[in-house]
């Protein structure tokens, strides 16, 4: 399976180049799968339906959110009617919108997408690691396959989710757009999958 991240996408310049250089992408690469996390592709402050349209429209498959998820106040049109855009996982319950969702591509085996937020410098959220170790424990009953965009302002925080989730997922990815970092790394117990 080739699977293609794309982190945040910032304003109009970030949907440009998606939108321009995806289509080629998926050809040239054959990607069976694309995510993006596009919580600021409407100039930096969330997303509008219409934006996500368009990022779909380029070939993004699923988009993560973050932080600016309610920048916009038409986003909610996207949380009641969208299974491919996603929140994240540890707000509130009665928060409309998904934030996991299984896919399907062709005849390859379910994947697993989940979004989480992290907790430090950022609002007051639920404890990421205790939200998401019982979701991924019900998402290994389905599928081997589990991508997770953790959303944080800390490296620290997303290295230490990415480790906390070593062995039991196939990707952790952190974004945030004013955290540029090269943390990248392969864990002990990854396995190609």
């Amino acid at each position: 399976m080739k699977l293609l991240f794309i982190g945040d996408i910032v304003g109009e310049p970030g949907r440009t180049a998606v939108e321009t250089i995806l289509p080629r992408l998926r050809s040239e690469h054959a990607l069976d799968f694309v995510i993006a996390n596009g919580e600021n592709s409407a100039g930096g402050n969330g997303i509008t339906p219409q934006i996500a349209g368009e990022l779909f429209s380029a070939g993004v498959d699923v988009i993560t959110s973050g932080d600016h998820l309610w920048d916009q106040k038409s986003v909610s049109e996207l949380l009641y009617s969208e299974p491919r855009f996603l929140r994240p996982l540890n707000y509130p319950p009665t928060v409309p919108g998904a934030a996991r969702m299984f896919y399907t591509v062709r005849n390859l085996p379910p994947i697993g997408v989940m979004n989480v937020q992290g907790r430090v410098f950022m609002q007051p959220m639920e404890n990421p690691f205790l939200t998401a170790e019982a979701e991924v424990n019900r998402l290994r009953e389905q599928t081997k396959i589990i991508f997770v965009d953790f959303h944080g302002e800390a490296t620290s925080e997303k290295i230490a989710f990415g480790r906390f989730l070593d062995g039991r997922v196939s990707a952790v990815v952190g974004t945030h757009t004013h955290v540029q970092t090269a943390d990248e790394q392969i864990l002990p117990n990854a396995r190609r999958i």
